[in-house]
């Protein structure tokens, strides 16, 4: 990783990220999931004061060393213990079947092969295991989704490769996920924020 992605932008996520609606949607995400946890993207552990009770032991997936800095805090008041399992979403290194739940949230935009990462994400799943996901991506919007598309390239570049472009229900649904639950909607604020701002919340459970 460059300077800016491992020194800078890690800051800037946690920032952006932690605003009250954007929480309010982690809390809404987290909600159902239970036992054994595989959290992808784990970045600086916003998601971590969310966990359910239910939740009986986290394993993150996080390949930026100053995100993960950035969690102690966080990882130390978790009431549940939280274990650093992996560096890379598209190649997890657990058995077939060892997840109870799985959680992304703003994670899928980043990575190169999403649907490499979703693969492996229903292979550590347990049958009828559920992966639960808060994602921004694809307005349905025609002039949202060309401003999207317009700006996407400068956002690859300074925002450590994020796409505003993905469609976050059809990738599930291609990974061979059943999809349940999908809600829809905007972030809070003016309408040239929106090529950012459109979210998807989902759970997606694995067959």
């Amino acid at each position: 990783m460059g300077w800016w992605s491992e020194r800078v932008l890690p800051h800037c996520v946690d920032r952006s990220l932690s605003t009250r609606p954007v929480m309010r949607l982690r809390e809404q995400v987290c909600a159902g999931l239970s036992g054994r946890l595989l959290e992808v993207g784990f970045g600086s552990g916003l998601n971590v004061g969310a966990y359910p009770d239910a939740v009986t032991a986290v394993d993150a997936v996080e390949p930026s060393e100053r995100a993960w800095a950035l969690s102690a805090g966080r990882r130390a008041g978790s009431p549940v213990p939280v274990e650093r399992t992996g560096l890379d979403g598209q190649r997890l290194e657990a058995p077939d079947a060892t997840y109870d739940a799985a959680l992304a949230t703003f994670t899928l935009c980043t990575l190169p092969d999403p649907a490499t990462a979703l693969g492996e994400v229903r292979r550590v799943l347990r049958p009828g295991g559920t992966l639960h996901v808060l994602e921004h991506g694809l307005a349905p919007e025609p002039g949202v989704a060309r401003w999207q598309r317009r700006l996407e390239p400068l956002q690859r570049r300074v925002a450590g490769g994020c796409h505003l472009t993905r469609d976050v229900p059809a990738l599930l649904a291609a990974a061979g996920f059943r999809v349940t639950g999908v809600e829809q909607s905007y972030l809070p604020g003016p309408a040239a924020s929106r090529p950012w701002g459109f979210t998807t919340r989902a759970v997606a459970v694995r067959a």
